[in-house]
């Protein structure tokens, strides 16, 4: 996650790692709060189904994303930063 980018984008993917750019900055949560409601736009779901498991004060998130089956999520996941 990059966080102050000149713009919100979601990819593209590198060495495994799908790239999140948002404009927010990174204090009081901003940044994460843009990248959770950016992530669940790309991925055609509700904000409230992601849950920002690790990474609260890092560039590397790691998000849980309830209530869609591994293999929807999967073709999602591929789908972005085409």
């Amino acid at each position: 996650m990059t966080p102050r980018a000149s713009g919100d984008k979601v990819g593209p993917w590198e060495d495994g790692i799908l790239q999140i750019r948002v404009a927010r900055p990174p204090a009081d949560g901003e940044a994460n709060r843009a990248v959770l409601g950016l992530v669940a736009r790309a991925l055609g779901v509700a904000p409230s189904t992601l849950n920002l498991v690790a990474g609260e004060r890092s560039r590397l998130k790691r998000i849980e994303v309830r209530g869609l089956p591994p293999a929807d999520l999967d073709a999602r996941l591929a789908a972005l930063g085409d």
